[in-house]
C-alpha cells in the first residue's frame, strides 16, 4: 500500500506541476495555457499530492 501511494502522490505532483505551468504560460500546447485558474488547480493538487505523500511515508 506504501509503494501504490508513494506512486499516486508522485503523479498528483507532476500532473500538478504541469497545470500550473501551463497556466503561467511556461508550457505550451493546450488550452491552459496563460489562464490563471490552473495555476491555482495546479497547485492545490501538488499540495494533494506532498499530503498523500507525508502520509504514505508516515505508514
Amino acid at each position: 500500500m506504501k509503494i501504490i501511494l508513494t506512486i499516486i502522490a508522485i503523479l498528483l505532483m507532476i500532473a500538478g506541476a504541469v497545470w500550473a505551468l501551463q497556466g503561467l504560460s511556461i508550457i505550451g500546447g493546450s488550452f491552459m495555457v496563460g489562464q490563471t485558474r490552473w495555476l491555482y488547480i495546479g497547485l492545490v493538487t501538488i499540495i494533494i499530492g506532498v499530503v498523500v505523500l507525508v502520509f504514505a511515508q508516515k505508514n
